[in-house]
């Protein structure tokens, strides 16, 4: 096997990524390099995701290394790439999928007893996603929503200065990096009923179309269960033409049920469903004509 060029951002959770994956593909026995790739999204930390132009903030910068051939394998959060590739380019495989849960961390001034998910009330809460922002809105329109930037220990530490009362992240960033949380409050929110990004706690290990020699090498790292998994729900998500800026949930927790979380705009608050039945389009049809159908009553 030739030697492999892993393209990635150079944030820590990005570099923790790259070098899990580097690790596998050395068990295989392959010789691996990793690459550091700045992208839009970290360039840009002043603006919320849902202000931001276009998709693909983390990924656009790595995609054209890959069609470049400056490196020969992406590896992304499955939840930052678009649902429509650009041309050239495909999935050789996803990863495992860590905990899908989103985590509530309250500063200790913050933390109330018996409180709805043990937070004060009128609490400032820092999130830039407006998936997270539509559900926290809709369990607590008392707090205040203020937006949250740059890489996972940043905004941890943002929190301990007490510029924030709580903050939400990914559970399964937080696994990866081992953080220590400095005497935080962890929340961990039941992906049931907070329901995470489409793909959340997986890995997307991204290749040219045209390089079937590496495509064939991976298929030992590829989960085809989470694959099953995760297309349902991000054709859900291409279905709406979303990216970060659209407040969607959606998370197939096992084969026949999908949980969906909607809001056309964060400010009104999501809305959730559930659905069962086979994993196919026509699943999908559902979802989409359960979810216009919500939107015609509104109007």
């Amino acid at each position: 096997m030739r030697k492999i060029r892993i393209g990635s951002r150079g944030s820590d959770l990005a570099l923790w990524q790259a070098n899990h994956v580097k690790t596998q593909l050395e068990a295989l026995g392959a010789e691996v390099s990793i690459t550091i790739i700045k992208t839009q999204g970290d360039e840009i930390q002043h603006l919320s995701f849902d202000k931001l132009e276009g998709k693909g903030f983390f990924t656009k910068e790595i995609e054209q290394a890959l069609l470049q051939d400056t490196i020969d394998l992406a590896v992304h959060s499955h939840k930052d790439l678009e649902t429509n590739p650009p041309e050239g380019l495909i999935i050789a495989a996803v990863s495992e999928r860590e905990n899908p849960a989103d985590v509530l961390l309250i500063h200790p001034k913050a933390f109330e007893e018996g409180a709805f998910w043990s937070l004060k009330e009128g609490a400032i809460v820092g999130t830039s996603s407006a998936r997270r922002k539509s559900q926290l809105v809709a369990y607590r329109s008392d707090v205040q929503i203020k937006d949250l930037r740059g890489n996972v220990p940043t905004r941890l530490q943002k929190l301990v200065d007490g510029e924030y009362d709580a903050i939400l992240l990914a559970k399964a960033g937080l696994d990866r990096l081992k953080l220590d949380l400095k005497g935080m409050h962890e929340v961990v929110l039941d992906p049931e009923q907070f329901i995470p990004a489409p793909a959340q706690g997986v890995l997307a290990l991204q290749i040219r179309e045209n390089d079937h020699e590496l495509y064939n090498f991976m298929q030992a790292m590829n989960h085809e269960d989470i694959q099953s998994q995760i297309a349902l729900e991000r054709t859900v998500l291409n279905r709406l033409q979303g990216g970060c800026q659209l407040p969607l949930g959606a998370y197939c927790p096992e084969e026949g049920r999908l949980l969906v979380s909607f809001a056309h705009e964060w400010e009104e608050g999501a809305q959730w469903f559930e659905f069962e039945g086979p994993h196919d389009l026509e699943m999908v049809d559902v979802v989409l004509e359960a979810l216009l159908t919500e939107e015609e009553d509104e109007d």
